[in-house]
């Protein structure tokens, strides 16, 4: 094997998992909110997914002087 065969087959598969990761990167979407309660807070979430036109799911609740919360848009 030729140093220049091994180094186009190196960029040829990196190439490859480069673009079998990029559409993954491209659908999600993040989003956060603050609020006094989980109640309220997630209220906003939920404002935020029907403003997208997407559903969404709870990755984070914190409670520590009142509430944030983040949240994972699904299309």
């Amino acid at each position: 094997m030729t140093e220049e065969f091994i180094m186009k087959t190196i960029k040829t598969f990196a190439a490859v998992i480069a673009l079998a990761v990029l559409p993954v990167a491209g659908f999600a979407q993040t989003v956060t909110a603050t609020g006094s309660t989980l109640d309220s807070t997630e209220a906003k979430i939920a404002a935020q997914a029907q403003e997208a036109g997407a559903s969404y799911k709870i990755t984070e609740a914190n409670t520590n002087n009142g509430v944030h919360m983040t949240a994972e848009l699904l299309k």
